[in-house]
């Protein structure tokens, strides 16, 4: 038996790939890939969702920042709304829907609702709910009672407007001066399901928003939208999650 220089197999080797090259351009016949499948890549979401909310808007001269920076920081989040908010900054509204984030009630006023009659509470909730529906076309199915206070009262209110109240898991304290620092830590803190509580109005919480994606990146986690179902955190209707 001959023995071939590697130089020499090299050669041959290289020279029968391109014939066989040639021969597959020519008849159009194509070699059976490899059986061999690629590993996986884990699912990006494959730890779970979380429900990022914001509160208290929209803002003139912050909520268009807040948009930016959710939207080029691949998330989306949930935007509970003052009525008089909204229908005084109408366009931030519309802004808001164009950027597909989902929009809640957040009461007309922001009031202690429960030192409120029914019908005080009823007021609050059904204002808010005709005037988005009114810049939005579409009526919210999600409610966040201001400072969290509810009760049945309130509850019943809720139900009869077809609301799903939607509190928290995890407060990042931005509205009491929590730094930038102190609510990554706080959203790096989130699990499957879970709920956390920010505001529009505050530089640091916009500031927290690039290392608050890049922490869920890390973890496997995505933001998704609060289920009017559950009230937890799920798959996004929009994938628009990191």
């Amino acid at each position: 038996m001959i023995s071939l220089a590697p130089s020499r197999r090299a050669r041959l080797a290289a020279a029968a790939l391109g014939t066989a090259v040639a021969v597959s351009a020519a008849t159009g016949f194509t070699a059976a890939p490899s059986t061999a499948s690629p590993k996986p890549a884990p699912h990006r979401c494959a730890a779970g969702f979380v429900g990022l909310t914001y509160d208290d808007g929209p803002t003139t001269g912050f909520t268009e920042n807040l948009l930016s920076t959710l939207q080029k920081n691949g998330l989306q989040a949930t935007l509970f709304n003052i009525g008089e908010n909204a229908q005084t900054n109408s366009s931030l509204v519309r802004a808001e829907k164009k950027a597909e984030m989902p929009i809640g009630n957040h009461s007309w006023t922001h009031p202690h609702l429960p030192q409120m009659t029914h019908d005080e509470m009823l007021s609050e909730l059904q204002r808010t709910q005709d005037a988005l529906k009114r810049i939005t076309g579409r009526a919210p199915k999600l409610f966040r009672p201001p400072f969290g206070e509810t009760n049945e009262t309130l509850r019943a209110v809720e139900k009869q407007l077809g609301l799903t109240e939607v509190l928290w898991d995890v407060d990042t304290q931005d509205w009491n001066g929590a730094t930038t620092e102190q609510i990554v830590q706080r959203a790096s803190t989130l699990q499957d399901g879970q709920v956390i509580l920010m505001h529009d109005g505050y530089p640091t919480t916009i500031e927290a928003i690039p290392a608050i994606a890049a922490n869920l990146r890390s973890r496997g986690m995505c933001a998704g939208e609060i289920s009017p179902t559950t009230g937890r955190a799920g798959p996004p209707d929009r994938s628009v999650s990191p």
